[in-house]
């Protein structure tokens, strides 16, 4: 595997995370007043760091459609927000537990345990607030309808929903019963899958695109993000905590069924190759040469070494 993409994703990768790097600097609040602290910290989460894959995949999404990157680049920002707030209450002593995050300490060890649930709220609030906002689009059902997909792929039927199911195969694997293949892909479809969606579909929803190009990239993004979390066990497996900027072998350790355990090696390479094949021909059917960097962002996904 190697840790390089091609040029031209390389490319989109850096213009992109450049461009979200100072959307979300210029939409953070400062750290100033009363509230300094907390400023702080929300920047600490969002700022110099990450991969930027949902960031992508919504500004990838949207150029199909010629969508100017003024408003992709809003999108960006707020799901890099609401990933950041994800994330940052997962590593919670109370959720997973974690001290390292994008290779520095997280929020909770950084600051404090109850500064990083704030951070946590107030990332989230501020998420749906650029959406809602009229320079993200200037016809209002179109925020409208952003908000409402972030807000449902978010919650108690998507990210959050996944995130419960998590914290009971905890419980379940220290008792003997770790779940199974299909209860598994249930977990990581709405924990990790959820967001990848919303971020596929983002600029077909910014387009006013129709359903059959809206249920492509959906379905791509399905796809992408099973072959994400399955090539992320390989790493976890493959990878020390530097090379991965995260503990490894958590999972394991406390009896969680992780692609690798469940499959073994072999099996989880070969079902990573054949999603990824499945999400680049989704969307080189709908949308030819014009998908390019989605079906590059596939490949990539999975012979990434970080």
């Amino acid at each position: 595997m190697t840790d390089q993409p091609s040029p031209a994703l390389a490319a989109a990768m850096q213009e992109v995370s450049t461009a979200v790097e100072a959307a979300l600097d210029r939409l953070l609040p400062r750290p100033e007043g009363a509230t300094a602290r907390l400023a702080e910290a929300m920047r600490y989460a969002c700022l110099g760091g990450g991969k930027r894959l949902r960031a992508l995949l919504v500004v990838a999404s949207a150029d199909i459609f010629n969508v100017p990157r003024e408003r992709s680049i809003r999108v960006a920002a707020a799901i890099e927000m609401l990933h950041a707030y994800s994330l940052v209450h997962d590593d919670l002593p109370c959720m997973d537990d974690d001290d390292l995050r994008r290779g520095k300490p997280t929020v909770h060890k950084a600051f404090d345990e109850a500064t990083a649930v704030l951070v946590g709220d107030a990332l989230q609030a501020e998420a749906f607030a650029v959406l809602a906002h009229s320079e993200t689009h200037p016809d209002s059902s179109i925020r409208a309808e952003l908000v409402l997909a972030l807000a449902v792929y978010s919650g108690a039927s998507g990210m959050v929903g996944g995130q419960a199911i998590d914290l009971a195969a905890e419980k379940r694997g220290a008792a003997g019963t770790p779940l199974n293949f299909k209860e598994i892909v249930e977990l990581q479809n709405l924990k990790t899958g959820m967001l990848i969606c919303f971020s596929a579909e983002a600029g077909a929803v910014l387009a006013g695109a129709d359903i059959l190009e809206k249920m492509a990239l959906d379905e791509y993004a399905i796809d992408l993000g099973l072959a994400f979390q399955i090539a992320d066990d390989l790493l976890v497996h493959e990878s020390s905590a530097a090379e991965v900027g995260k503990a490894v072998g958590k999972d394991a350790a406390a009896g969680k069924a992780t692609f690798v355990g469940l499959l073994g090696l072999e099996q989880a390479r070969t079902k990573a190759r054949a999603l990824t094949n499945s999400a680049k021909s989704r969307v080189s059917a709908q949308f030819g040469p014009s998908s390019v960097v989605l079906q590059e962002l596939a490949e990539f996904v999975i012979t990434r070494r970080s």
